[in-house]
């Protein structure tokens, strides 16, 4: 049989009980997904997350995210190591046509973008949301209405789109699977929602404010529908082309809901957002943090109507497109295990093994804290360090409602013995540099000028965050030794007193007044010094300002970094 099309879709912050196939009380309208969820198998045991980065990660070079130096969501933690082969990697060298459309969230600058990895064609948002730091500048001046006409990014250059967040992204999906018919394509379609803000039209909203539920979740209900009519759209496309049949769809989601839109089992009516009782929220290792839709349909390969309950996760999507696809795994080992033979039935179990998962905030993991070790049967977590494990048997107690784990301590010592093992391999992936940040090369010629913004900064004093002027970050940049002069614009929020702009390399300081009533300042014909460097933005002001806690300092939203001379 000829080489499939795959069109893998993900949402993100999409809950298990979302979907009305999976018993959603709500009236949920979402037929499309209904439909494959009939004409699939599923995987009811899939684990991903336990947030954004992490989940992407895992997915597209089938390693730990722990691995891979993107393990956490900002703060210089959300980019990939240029060096990690991708799924899209192993899908060129097998002669397919790749594009990812919509949310990336694995780094935004040279090395680790789209383009850099493997994607021959990509339309994506930068930053982990629209609107958020790091994403073009202009969705961030216009937040509340952002996912509407967004600045997106096609091949590294900005664009303004027309419409909504996901029909834009859907489209640029669509646009290429037309056009590429006759070869083989692997479409990565990453949609946006329902991750706040929850902006949608009154159209999609509407019908749920109709009903016992509060504005948010008929928001949130209004995305997920309009989700499920972008992937009909997107079926119908390659029906249309008579490629149903050659085609492999897989649909899931990179962790449970946000924590503004909680969830607990309960009446429609009450204000947290249904998820069929499975436990907590997104960055929890608890069931309802990780457990994600994932259907996987290809008619006459793969069998309709079955869920197949072996657990799965992240690192395990790219062995399987590997054996379904005919591609040679990529070079350094991946850390999954293929399920093409479960899925098409073949077989219906894979060999023991246990899965670890683990994510917090921080530069570095901490053992112990927020991880879970899971085989078939039992699950063991910590939510912290200073916390005790906690057992559960999830074949008996798939809402882990009882912790057995006194009544189990070989359990508990044998599966966290596993983890350690687990936790001491992944941290020495890459020696002493496994969880430093990629820097951000200026002056080269593949990205020119260069955008920094909070989205990616380290922070000062171990606090953490954007969009606060209480903060003081540096970015970790190098510039390249043949590059030059460089034009520096610091952009600051707007409405900021007048004061003295300054930009720092290291002990380089350079400094330029900020007249009253701007908050953009252009330093031009600068030498940077060549090399590895920290690099601060950063505005000094003698009037007061609210939130401003260093000694009236206030710093840069953006700096934008462009060489006259490229290296």
């Amino acid at each position: 049989m000829a080489q499939p099309n795959v069109i893998f879709i993900i949402c993100d912050d999409l809950a298990w009980g979302d979907l009305a196939c999976h018993g959603n009380p709500v009236p949920t309208h979402t037929p499309h997904l209904d439909a494959m969820h009939a004409g699939s198998t599923r995987l009811s045991r899939h684990c991903s997350g336990p947030l954004c980065t992490p989940a992407r990660a895992g997915i597209l070079t089938g390693r730990w995210h722990l691995r891979t130096r993107a393990f956490d969501t900002y703060c210089g933690r959300a980019t990939l190591d240029p060096g990690e082969p991708t799924i899209a990697h192993m899908l060129q060298a097998a002669d397919y046509q790749t594009g990812c459309f919509g949310k990336w969230h694995l780094g935004d600058n040279f090395g680790s973008r789209p383009m850099d990895m493997g994607l021959c064609e990509s339309l994506v948002h930068l930053a982990g949301g629209i609107g958020q730091p790091r994403d073009r500048y202009e969705n961030h001046e216009r937040e509340a209405e952002a996912y509407f006409d967004p600045v997106v990014v096609r091949q590294g250059v900005p664009e303004v789109s027309t419409g909504y967040c996901s029909d834009v992204f859907a489209n640029a999906c669509i646009d290429p699977i037309d056009r590429q018919a006759q070869v083989p394509f692997f479409a990565y379609l990453a949609f946006n929602a329902p991750h706040s803000p929850f902006q949608i039209a009154d159209e999609w909203a509407d019908p749920y404010r109709r009903t016992d539920i509060n504005e948010t979740h008929a928001r949130v209900y209004g995305m997920v529908s309009n989700i499920d009519d972008n992937v009909g759209r997107v079926l119908a496309k390659v029906a249309q082309l008579g490629l149903l049949e050659n085609t492999l769809v897989v649909f899931t989601s990179d962790h449970g809901p946000c924590g503004s839109a909680q969830h607990r089992e309960g009446p429609p009516g009450e204000r947290h957002r249904w998820n069929a009782g499975l436990r907590d929220i997104k960055g929890s290792m608890y069931q309802g943090g990780v457990q994600v839709p994932s259907f996987w349909q290809w008619p006459g390969r793969i069998p309709a109507g079955r869920d197949v309950g072996v657990l799965s996760t992240t690192v395990d999507i790219l062995p399987t497109l590997a054996r379904f696809c005919g591609a040679d795994l990529p070079a350094p080992a991946v850390d999954g295990v293929s399920l093409a033979d479960v899925l098409t039935g073949a077989t219906e179990s894979i060999a023991s093994r246990t899965v670890c998962m683990q994510w917090h905030r921080g530069d570095a993991p901490v053992r112990y804290r927020n991880y879970a070790a899971l085989t078939q049967r039992w699950k063991l977590t910590r939510p912290h360090e200073d916390r005790a494990d906690e057992l559960y048997d999830l074949q008996q107690d798939p809402r882990e409602t009882v912790d057995i784990a006194a009544a189990h301590p070989d359990v508990v010592q044998q599966l966290r013995q596993a983890y350690e093992a687990w936790f001491d391999d992944v941290g020495a992936t890459r020696g002493a540099r496994t969880f430093a940040a990629p820097r951000i090369h200026l002056g080269a010629a593949q990205e020119n000028p260069v955008l920094l913004t909070q989205n990616d900064w380290r922070t000062l004093d171990g606090v953490e965050g954007w969009r606060d002027d209480s903060l003081r970050g540096y970015w970790d940049v190098c510039v390249r030794a043949e590059a030059g002069p460089f034009t520096v614009r610091e952009r600051l929020r707007q409405g900021v007193p007048s004061g003295t702009v300054h930009l720092a390399l290291d002990e380089v300081e350079w400094s330029l007044p900020l007249p009253a009533g701007a908050h953009v300042v252009q330093l031009a014909g600068l030498s940077l010094p060549a090399g590895t460097s920290r690099l601060e933005a950063w505005l000094h002001t003698d009037e007061p300002h609210p939130g401003a806690r260093h000694s009236r300092f206030i710093p840069a939203l953006y700096v934008e970094i462009e060489a006259a001379q490229v290296g």
